[in-house]
């Protein structure tokens, strides 16, 4: 069976996330005042060929520990479409 997997990659709470705060930045100079901040991520989509659902998890999860995050700078989370 093929999955649909999504992958959100995020900058760690914690952390400055340079690229938000440079399009903060910039909205802000177009005068738009509203928003509160901005975190910038990556959007991964995966089709994973598995047996069930959980196996799709569990191999989007490896890809992600392993290639697509890195774990002292981000985290991430999977959603199966």
């Amino acid at each position: 069976m093929n999955f649909s997997v999504q992958i959100k990659v995020m900058p760690l709470r914690e952390l400055l996330d340079p690229q938000g705060k440079a399009v903060m930045g910039g909205l802000q100079n177009l005068g738009i005042k509203t928003i509160q901040d901005v975190r910038i991520g990556k959007n991964i989509q995966l089709q994973i060929e598995a047996t069930t659902p959980e196996e799709a998890k569990k191999i989007a999860e490896n890809a992600s520990t392993k290639l697509l995050a890195n774990p002292v700078m981000e985290y991430f989370e999977i959603t199966l479409l």
